[in-house]
């Protein structure tokens, strides 16, 4: 049975990542030094618990990198979409003696080595998968990737050639080395022991040997291994022609590559693509995959360059114009996106794709009818298209909205700069701006707050409009994210230019702001490095939402502004205190909810996503033994974890849809259940300050972060936990079995973060010159609820068929 693997989606590589010895996801640990190359791959695998994984060949003199080269050849060839670091050990070979070998494979790395047991030692790796020159890949690892325990390999073969049970490990065969199953030391390959082998098919590590008589080579051999065969045997015709398919010229390597159907991994591609070969004019398809490749990094001034170049004279291209009108947007270049985007709307197939994208481009100008106008001409194209539907509803409710009056005045309001989610859009973005303003006035509706989309470019008339306030509010969420609505003037959400900051003249307050890299996301900091200084020079607050983003930020500014960034949680996690109904008691049914999050699916759960799937099936089993489990997506795209679970496992989950309830009912829900399972920070952050039990699957550092911010390191377990299924299942029974007590320790928890928050608070209020909406810190919450939201759009959970 096979299933989805969000690994194969061409994500930027992951960084990989490590479990740590007792299973329980580590806190933040040290971070590189600042002046580390810049467009580094995000590396906190010690806080994700993410695997590293390496291919490690031993070449023991210069006369086997024919072999290396043939080996990297097949690797790239019969598995398109890998790319892994290759670390080649050898006795101590001259580097140049390498450089063959670097053209075919962006992550080689040459390390001197004793020995080819040196594989059982490898530094800084989880999973060592080693190889030999004497192999040849025909076909996908997968299988390979996903194994977990011990040391996995084809037994050693018999006289006969074929593997042997009782013969151990083979000294020239492949190996799937689990570096936490071994010793500091390591063994070698005679005497790892017994208990740690796992045996693997012949057909992972098939001798070539035994294709005497010219026999074929079996369907569904993965790798075939030449080891102990003469150079020029006899019999042996098939075999090596499926050798010698991979015995080719980097010419003629770069374009087997290349001409290969399906998805090929962004490193690989670039890398084999890149220069391109001497040739007037490469193909246009293959220039917008490596543009759209650069989009994905954050790289936009290269897709810029590749299709400006491509594109030149030639309106004909709808496609690549999209590409570069997308591209040219994100670097703040309006003007020429709009042209290639209407150049786009040309052709009928890419027409309410473009006209879309011109929808977002006019809202971020604030050219609303604009963009209503241009979302009404994709739907015009195609009646069908959700993006152009959701521009349109989107442009006309803040047409209807800015006819509203408001009585209030400029100078009595406070201007609040966040992510506002509407229509089906993330669950939690649409909670926390309302948590953001209760911390600081009882009204938080359009009376006492003027409100400015984070993404919308601040010109001088918003710039105005900000000034005229009371202050400015920027937060929460994490807003330090390049890759979400990207733009060339700040390099993080807030599409403020510098120039534009400094004329700022409201009082500031950054508020309750996250760091939100992924592991192994990378992206270019020199623009959002030196628009977050220029944020932190302009700043009278500066708060983020957890010490792990304190500690990041704080690695990319001057010495002289560190001590500026302080600590301020998610309003999210303190709603008790923000909420009176929230701090009632009242009746909790006997429910588990679990939320799971497949944005940035690659990075998120790297190789491990079938394995992922697999032990969360074995948790659900486990605890609906003791309470109903259901299913709380905070966005539509959540929900493919039900179907996933269905189709692979057989089992069925109703569904929460969490994204078409109001705050109000949000809140509820999470309030009425007994424990939350969830993969999203909102998904733990909104239930804990309800007062729920929350346990965190951990596969993006910031909810490590908050879990030690709280002291629970263990209420979380990292997605690629070896033993995920048994570990989640254990937490979940043991919160049920004595609820009260887990309600008691959030509750103890949430003082805590309410402790650090008034006190904030206090700071702002010579900032805005407001009075507390809490009276009295020792008197518990007084603030009047917050204003009625709409009625939900949904009284009850739906199954999925």
């Amino acid at each position: 049975m096979t299933h989805p693997d969000p690994s194969t989606t061409p994500d930027p590589a992951s960084a990989p990542g490590s479990v740590a010895a007792s299973g329980s996801v580590a806190t933040p640990g040290s971070a590189p030094a600042p002046g580390s190359a810049t467009e580094a791959a995000d590396d906190r695998r010690a806080v994700t618990g993410k695997r590293r994984i390496a291919f490690a060949v031993y070449v023991a003199d210069a006369g086997e990198l024919p072999g290396l080269r043939a080996l990297l050849r097949s690797l790239a060839l019969s598995d398109p979409t890998l790319c892994e670091d290759v670390v080649v050990l050898h006795p101590g070979l001259p580097d140049d003696a390498f450089d063959a070998a670097r053209r075919l494979h962006p992550r080689l790395i040459p390390r001197p080595a004793g020995g080819r047991d040196d594989v059982f030692r490898l530094d800084g790796y989880d999973t060592v998968v080693a190889l030999t020159p004497a192999m040849v890949v025909l076909g996908r690892l997968d299988a390979l990737l996903g194994l977990r325990t011990g040391v996995a390999a084809v037994p050693r073969p018999g006289p006969d050639g074929a593997p042997d049970p009782r013969g151990g490990l083979p000294d020239d065969g492949l190996m799937v080395i689990q570096r936490q199953d071994l010793g500091p030391a390591g063994p070698t390959a005679k005497d790892v022991p017994e208990g740690l082998l796992v045996p693997l098919d012949s057909r992972a590590d098939f001798r070539a040997r035994r294709l005497h008589d010219d026999l074929p080579v079996p369907e569904g051999v993965v790798v075939l291994n030449f080891a102990g065969v003469p150079a020029a045997p006899a019999g042996l015709a098939p075999a090596r022609a499926a050798r010698d398919r991979f015995e080719l010229g980097d010419e003629e390597f770069r374009a087997a590559y290349l001409a290969l159907p399906g998805a090929k991994h962004p490193d690989l591609l670039l890398h084999l693509a890149l220069p391109y070969p001497g040739r007037p004019r490469p193909p246009i398809d293959l220039v917008r995959q490596l543009a759209e490749i650069h989009r994905g990094r954050g790289r936009h001034d290269e897709a810029v360059a590749l299709l400006g170049e491509a594109v030149a004279d030639r309106p004909d291209l709808p496609r690549c114009h999209e590409t570069l009108g997308v591209c040219l947007m994100a670097l703040s270049r309006y003007e020429e996106a709009e042209t290639h985007l209407l150049l786009a709307t040309a052709s009928p197939d890419f027409a309410p794709r473009a006209f879309g994208q011109l929808a977002r481009l006019a809202w971020l100008l604030g050219r609303t009818e604009d963009a209503r106008g241009y979302a009404l001409a994709g739907l015009e194209a195609d009646p069908t298209d959700a993006n152009c539907r959701a521009w349109y509803a989107r442009t006309t409710q803040l047409a209807a909205a800015s006819r509203k009056p408001v009585s209030a005045r400029p100078d009595e309001q406070l201007a609040h700069v966040a992510l506002f989610a509407d229509g089906e859009e993330n669950a939690g973005d649409k909670v926390l701006p309302e948590a953001v303003r209760a911390c600081f006035t009882s009204d938080t509706g359009p009376e006492a707050w003027h409100q400015q989309h984070a993404h919308l470019l601040v010109d001088d008339a918003s710039l105005e409009r900000l000034n005229a306030r009371r202050a400015v509010i920027v937060g929460g969420g994490g807003l330090f994210l390049p890759d979400t609505a990207p733009n060339g003037n700040s390099g993080w959400q807030w599409n403020i230019p510098d120039d534009v900051l400094a004329r700022i003249t409201a009082p500031l307050a950054v508020f309750a702001v996250g760091y939100n890299v992924f592991d192994g996301q990378r992206y270019r900091r020199e623009r959002f490095a030196a628009s977050l200084r220029a944020l932190v020079e302009r700043s009278a607050f500066f708060g983020l939402r957890n010490h792990g983003s304190v500690a990041r930020v704080r690695e990319l500014l001057p010495a002289s502004l560190r001590e500026r960034v302080r600590y301020q949680p998610c309003p999210t996690t303190v709603a008790r205190h923000l909420d009176p109904r929230l701090d009632e008691p009242g009746p909790r049914e006997d429910t588990v909810l679990i939320n799971c999050a497949y944005d940035r699916a690659g990075l998120r759960f790297g190789h491990d996503y079938g394995h992922f799937l697999a032990e969360m099936a074995a948790a659900v089993r486990a605890v609906s033994a003791s309470a109903e489990v259901r299913y709380a997506a905070h966005m539509p795209a959540d929900e493919r974890f039900v179907d996933d679970l269905r189709r692979e496992h057989g089992l069925r989950l109703p569904v929460e849809p969490l994204y078409l309830l109001s705050n109000d009912g949000i809140r509820d829900l999470y309030r009425r259940t007994r424990l939350v399972i969830g993969m999203r920070g909102h998904a733990g952050m909104i239930p804990f300050g309800c007062g729920t039990p929350v346990v965190s699957l951990v596969s993006h550092p910031k909810l490590a972060y908050f879990l030690a911010d709280i002291d629970r390191p263990d209420w979380g377990v990292s997605v690629h936990e070896r033993d995920l299924g048994a570990r989640l299942a254990e937490r979940a029974l043991a919160v049920l079995a004595d609820h009260p007590a887990a309600v008691a320790d959030v509750h103890d928890r949430q003082q805590r973060l309410w402790s650090v928050t008034r006190d904030n608070l206090a700071r702002l209020r010579e900032l805005t010159g407001l009075p507390d909406p809490f009276g009295d810190p020792g008197a518990g919450p007084v603030v009047p609820v917050p204003r009625p939201a709409a009625e939900d759009h949904v009284t009850r959970p739906r199954d999925r068929a």
